[in-house]
């Protein structure tokens, strides 16, 4: 699960003239089919795609889900083009797809807390922003990072021109702080509890501790807005099984985690079952329900990215989200 931080790839805009987002086709056997596109590799942000699948909620409300990887051309276009019915995205990504007129929506905060952090070993100190000054991060290649890392350290009365930042592409963690970096972006809940398992003491510094704004939706369920128009039936019987698969991975982790092991054997069974463990509280967090988006979040982390230069211009966010589809929703 490394890759946090998405570009946005300048191609979405091109080919996002080409979705049809009428749904999917009706089979002999009634059911709709409809195809989601995860936005990495199965983990444990996907488990309660999978328990629904196992546990046949997909089914009893009429759709033949298939699960794909995003390819190269990534959840947000392949969604975007009407390739695929529902993905996973990020905040930061619905944003500027929507500057860029490419009208994806979310429909639910998959969690509900930014829970990625800055890691690092913790024989190397690093336990707050402003010791990040004379220290090499590995990363991505996005702006985003250099603006959350900048924002946080200038918090701390820190500088990020201190900072050496290179890229270390798809480079598993720990290789890379052993050997190329001092501090890397992980998301805690797979990264964090693998180092765990492993008795590799980390310090962590969690960006929410700095900025409000930092607290954005990481991943979010996305369609696009064609699918919402034309289909509206088919999104709402999709978010709502989704919605009771994670709510059993909050009732009964064990279970979930076992679905997603059943469907993607090489995963790794202990981290798999630690994280779905250490996910349970986390999916709802503080919300009324699971998935529910506040519109708050998305404008403050939208005219954070905008002070920060990331956007050219503001959004309106009450078109990026939406919860009419959840459970309890409105």
């Amino acid at each position: 699960m490394k890759k946090l931080l998405s570009i946005f790839i300048p191609v979405l805009l091109l080919a996002a003239c080409g979705g049809n987002g009428d749904g999917g086709q009706t089979e002999d056997d009634g059911l709709t089919e409809v195809t989601f596109v995860l936005d990495w590799t199965p983990n444990t942000n996907h488990t309660g795609i999978y328990a629904a699948q196992a546990e046949g909620y997909y089914e009893e409300a009429g759709l033949d889900v298939e699960i794909i990887l995003p390819g190269e051309a990534g959840a947000e276009q392949t969604v975007a083009t009407g390739n695929g019915d529902f993905g996973i995205s990020a905040q930061e990504n619905v944003t500027q797809a929507r500057l860029q007129d490419v009208s994806i929506v979310s429909l639910a905060a998959i969690i509900q807390d930014n829970t990625s952090v800055l890691a690092s070993p913790e024989e190397y100190g690093l336990e707050t922003p402003s010791d990040l000054e004379g220290h090499t991060y590995g990363g991505y290649g996005s702006p985003i990072e250099e603006e959350t890392i900048a924002s946080i350290m200038q918090a701390d009365d820190a500088d990020i021109e201190n900072v050496d930042i290179i890229n270390i592409g798809d480079t598993d963690f720990f290789t890379a702080v052993q050997r190329d970096v001092d501090f890397a972006w992980i998301y805690y809940g797979w990264t964090g509890i693998e180092a765990e398992l492993r008795d590799f003491p980390l310090n962590t510094i969690d960006f929410t501790e700095y900025s409000d704004a930092l607290n954005f939706y990481t991943p979010v369920l996305i369609t696009n807005e064609e699918m919402i128009e034309n289909d509206a039936e088919t999104v709402e019987a999709f978010t709502e099984a989704t919605a009771e698969g994670y709510q059993l991975a909050m009732d009964d982790p064990e279970t979930a985690a076992q679905h997603l092991l059943d469907a993607e054997p090489d995963l790794d069974e202990e981290l798999v079952m630690a994280s779905q463990e250490w996910l349970t509280d986390v999916y709802q967090g503080d919300a009324p329900y699971w998935g529910h988006q506040e519109r708050d979040v998305w404008e403050n982390y939208m005219n954070w990215m905008y002070e920060s230069g990331l956007i050219e211009s503001e959004l309106d966010v009450d078109q990026a989200f939406t919860n009419e589809y959840l459970p309890g929703g409105e």
